[in-house]
């Protein structure tokens, strides 16, 4: 696989710092579902999908020493990046670029796996999620952030420019090969595969502008919206509309962005 196919927004150094960002927004989420899933000292952890891995470093703080976190992502850049960040910190990361179709998982190896917003973009979800079933050991834990309905990303004043930006964003995510809205089918699929859902919490994060919650999606917009227009979603004018009202907006403090909601769900091997 080619470098600039390995992710949706590409793995630039633009890109770094918007994921960057993204984990400071997110990261509260993620280690309450660590927490709900016991992760904890002295285990053996998989970041599914880990990206840059600023999840996987603060994951490998929460195994310490006497544990280790296994880091796999398809971008070279990215598991680089994880690399240069396991060796300033002195960490137990093993990153390890590889397709999932292709990664190697010892079984009973694992105490846990955490995935974010990895399984929307794949077309075999059962597979990969039996694949690490596998690598489990008896009452090890998944733990999955994905979209529950990317259509409730909406502004609050209604603006036009805006709404035909966002449409263009699901339906280019629709023809990707996975399921942007992934997040509803993991009860079934772990149903499916033989594992015991054990909790499933709903992630909301409304934004007004003068807070950091605001930056995300803007980050994304910013972003994605040329390469709508790139890729045939969107006219240059559709973009300099939505980037303008964007700005009409943000400066009206009474605005509100409600992000697309999430759905945490945790799984448990019998």
């Amino acid at each position: 696989m080619k470098e600039q196919d390995a992710y949706i927004l590409g793995t630039d150094q633009e890109e770094l710092h918007r994921l960057g960002l993204q984990h400071q927004v997110w990261a509260s989420e993620a280690h309450k579902g660590w927490e709900l899933a016991g992760f904890t000292a002295g285990q053996t952890i998989l970041d599914l999908g880990c990206g840059p891995g600023f999840c996987t470093k603060e994951l490998a703080f929460v195994v310490g020493n006497s544990g280790k976190v296994i880091g796999i992502d398809r971008s070279e850049h990215f598991v680089n990046f994880l690399k240069q960040i396991n060796n300033q910190y002195g960490l137990k990361i093993d990153a390890i670029q590889a397709d999932f179709n292709d990664m190697v998982l010892e079984p009973n190896s694992l105490d846990g796996m955490y995935c974010r917003w990895a399984m929307a973009w794949i077309p075999n979800v059962k597979e990969v999620l039996s694949k690490v079933k596998i690598a489990l050991k008896p009452g090890g834990k998944m733990v999955l952030h994905e979209y529950y309905d990317w259509q409730t990303h909406s502004v609050v004043p209604r603006k036009e420019g805006i709404e035909k930006a966002i449409a263009g964003c699901l339906q280019s995510f629709k023809e990707q090969e996975g399921e942007i809205d992934v997040g509803k089918e993991l009860p079934r699929i772990f149903e499916d595969i033989g594992m015991k859902v054990t909790s499933k919490r709903l992630m909301a994060k409304l934004a007004t502008p003068d807070n950091l919650n605001w930056h995300w999606p803007k980050s994304f917009y910013y972003s994605y919206f040329p390469r709508l227009a790139e890729a045939g979603y969107l006219t240059q004018t559709d973009v300099a509309q939505a980037l303008k009202d964007f700005e009409a907006l943000e400066k009206n403090k009474n605005a509100t962005l409600f992000c697309p909601i999430l759905i945490e769900v945790i799984a448990e091997k019998l």
